[in-house]
């Protein structure tokens, strides 16, 4: 017998199975998708088995295979189906296309091992005439239905005199490393006409592979409508698949379904390796009828999916901007496809491009307007920071003051948007203007007050805050920009008897503190939420009744053709979070731009007026959805070689391809990432139907070059 293996290493070079021969030994272990040991050169590398075959050339010289390491296939027909079509959409090796949906411990991946974790159960074999002590662990075990020998032991030391004579026996079962606390029953509403018009439109399609689009305002019910379509899909005997965009989202619509049904998985990064190797079999098992979780749960290997939900559809999280760079979205639709299923994408603030679809008749459009339970809109006030700056002291306008000590005395909560972590965003020398920059990448490196350090962002490297500068030796050193933890320090100075809990990747990259912090504020035990973007979607609490948007035009600088749509999404998700219940919610909007047409339309909740003045600007600019748009990126240690190859791509571009506008080559933001140069070639197109084979010739061209690395981003959303 003989196998392909696609073994571990991902480079395009390799990017192929290889043949090995197995002896008879392992022949009954070996099925498609199995792992397997296999020497390559001078190492022993982990792969999987692609195919099956009897014969191969005489002059083909074969080594035979070390080890099966799997029982049963790690890719069922699915996955190795869905791998190749990612690689072949993507234009990524095949193998970082199988590994990206796997937990780590089922990777290939020599040397890296998980066991599986077992708990000891003591049980009634026969009984006899015993004890008092002795009839007490009968009486124990009678009482429980089962227990732990470990716990029997502790109590009781007949326990193990009972197993000697047989009246006892102990069995191995596995226990799963995820503890779920109890979770109350949460009600289930009544959907009120809008909501109930979504819910039947998408029952009629549950075993139809069609994709919906649910726009609905924050506050409209979406979850509630998800979990009314589930509970129908679960009484087909189906299966269901709910994608949310951030760990800080998971935990809360996790306990809110959990509360009313059962069999639920979760999958994140916030997860140990050895959690999410649970989780992961618990639903290859099929122990789960719902699985929830970030983006690369769109591969969980769930058998019969009735329906695939994907909340705050719009949210760049799910992209992947690393190899392979494949939308969570796009994967949703080939398993719809696949399983015949309806797909729901649901949000507030769509993407140009989701509710352009919807408007062709790609997408079936369902639009929630009102909130639900009768909750009102909150009241939006903009401020403009350039005439408050004349008055204000600190970063706060005296209206979000104002309004801030109001809510204060009434008991009711805030939450604080300042999308930029970290103390000050650069420290600068007002003598002679230098910045310290990481040296392995071109950034700023930002200033961390609480542990006094200059950290990078992108390669995380840190060096102490300088108070001397190197260049010129003066001793005049300015912090400029402000993060969430200057604001924290500012909320303290300025309201002293506030209790304020910061919410960003410096205070969230400990396990299990999203959930910490979410569950200590909603019980009350905060006043004011600071946070990052991370706060600004889906989050729900019910005593939050003013949001503050710190710097709300700050994503109109960021040079990228989607700044408009990105402020116009950030102002309006986080907006919602306030007013969610019977108490009125307000929300002031910070901004040195107040007449922006993003900052005014999020201010109006108005998202179809800002959706026709942004197409006007998207025509003219020749982006989405008007043109689609791919980039070349090409990355290099040495830049003079680099400068030279991409000229030479772009001329090989121009040669090939023709309809199509080619920008560039142009630096990448920032321009050096550990010590890697990085240039881009934008593509933008209406149609081309050489693209991906001109591309795919041109990665070839390059595979064996270790100087240069050649990646493709279809349809990047941070351009």
């Amino acid at each position: 017998m003989y196998i392909k293996v696609l073994v571990e290493l991902s480079a395009f070079n390799i990017d192929k199975c290889f043949t090995y021969h197995v002896n008879d030994g392992l022949k009954d272990k070996i099925k498609i998708g199995i792992r397997v040991l296999v020497p390559f050169n001078n190492q022993e590398l982990e792969g999987f088995v692609l195919e099956i075959i009897d014969e191969v050339s005489d002059s083909m010289e074969i080594k035979d295979i070390l080890d099966v390491i799997d029982s049963e296939a790690i890719l069922n027909d699915e996955l190795l189906w869905l791998g190749r079509k990612i690689s072949d959409e993507t234009l990524s090796t095949l193998i970082s296309s199988y590994q990206v949906m796997l937990p780590r411990a089922l990777k290939a991946k020599n040397g890296h091992k998980i066991n599986i974790k077992y708990q000891t159960l003591v049980e009634i074999d026969h009984l006899e005439e015993l004890s008092d002590k002795q009839q007490q662990i009968i009486d124990k075990i009678n009482e429980k239905g089962k227990c732990l020998y470990s716990e029997l032991k502790k109590i009781n030391s007949s326990v193990d005199t009972l197993l000697k004579k047989g009246i006892l026996r102990k069995r191995e079962i596995e226990e799963y490393r995820l503890n779920i606390e109890d979770i109350p029953r949460y009600p289930v509403y009544s959907l009120n006409e809008e909501q109930n018009r979504v819910y039947l439109a998408v029952i009629k399609e549950l075993n139809h592979a069609k994709t919906f689009l649910l726009h609905g305002i924050t506050g409209s019910g979406k979850t509630e409508v998800y979990m009314q379509i589930m509970d129908e899909v679960i009484k087909n005997g189906k299966t269901c698949l709910l994608l949310v965009p951030e760990i800080t989202l998971t935990n809360q619509i996790f306990k809110r379904i959990a509360s009313r049904f059962q069999d639920i998985a979760v999958l994140h990064s916030g997860l140990s390796d050895g959690e999410r190797y649970d989780e992961y079999r618990r639903i290859k098992k099929g122990e789960a009828k719902i699985v929830i979780g970030a983006r690369s749960s769109v591969f969980a290997p769930l058998e019969n999916i009735g329906v695939i939900i994907i909340d705050e559809c719009h949210t760049d999280s799910y992209q992947q901007d690393v190899m392979p760079r494949y939308s969570a979205i796009d994967v949703a639709e080939y398993r719809s496809a696949y399983h015949h299923c309806p797909l729901i994408l649901g949000s507030a603030t769509p993407t140009l491009l989701q509710y352009a679809k919807s408007s062709k008749g790609l997408y079936q459009l369902l639009e929630l307007k009102k909130r639900a339970g009768n909750a009102k809109i909150p009241e939006i006030t903009i401020c403009d920071m350039i005439k408050e700056k004349k008055t204000a002291k600190t970063i706060f306008s005296e209206t979000l003051t104002t309004k801030i000590k109001e809510k204060l005395l009434l008991g009711e909560q805030i939450l604080l948007l300042q999308n930029r972590r970290g103390y000050s965003s650069s420290i600068m020398c007002l003598n002679c203007g230098y910045t310290m920059k990481c040296p392995n990448c071109d950034i700023t490196l930002t200033y961390h007050k609480n542990k006094d350090i200059m950290r990078c962002h992108y390669c995380g490297y840190a060096n102490k805050k300088i108070t001397v500068c190197p260049k010129c030796h003066s001793e005049d050193i300015r912090e400029l920009g402000m993060g969430t933890e200057k604001i924290e320090e500012d909320i303290k100075r300025v309201f002293p008897a506030v209790r304020v809990i910061r919410m960003d990747l410096d205070t969230t990259s400990k396990k299990g503190s999203h959930e910490k912090i979410i569950s200590s504020f909603e019980r009350g035990e905060y006043d004011i939420l600071l946070g990052t973007q991370m706060i600004s979607k889906g989050l729900d609490f019910p005593n939050v009744t003013l949001v503050g948007i710190l710097q709300a035009d700050a994503s109109l600088f960021i040079p990228s053709y989607r700044s408009c749509e990105n402020t116009f999404d950030l102002i309006s998700q986080v907006a919602g979070r306030s007013g969610r219940n019977k108490r009125p919610g307000e929300v002031v909007i910070q901004t040195f731009n107040p007449d922006h047409y993003a900052i005014t339309l999020a201010s109006k909740n108005d998202y179809i007026s800002f959706y026709k003045e942004e197409m006007k600007n998207r025509l003219v600019g020749k982006y989405p959805p008007f043109f689609y748009l791919s980039q070349v990126i090409i990355k290099s240690r040495d830049y003079d070689f680099l400068s030279r190859e991409v000229n030479k791509i772009k001329n090989i571009l121009e040669s090939r391809l023709s309809n199509m506008i080619i920008i560039g080559p142009s630096t990448l933001h920032p321009f050096k990432v550990n010590n890697v140069y990085r240039f881009g070639i934008l593509l933008k197109y209406k149609k081309e139907l050489d693209l991906k084979k001109v591309l795919k010739e041109m990665i070839n061209h390059y595979k064996s070059n270790n100087k240069i690395k050649i990646e493709v981003s279809f349809n990047p959303s941070d351009i």
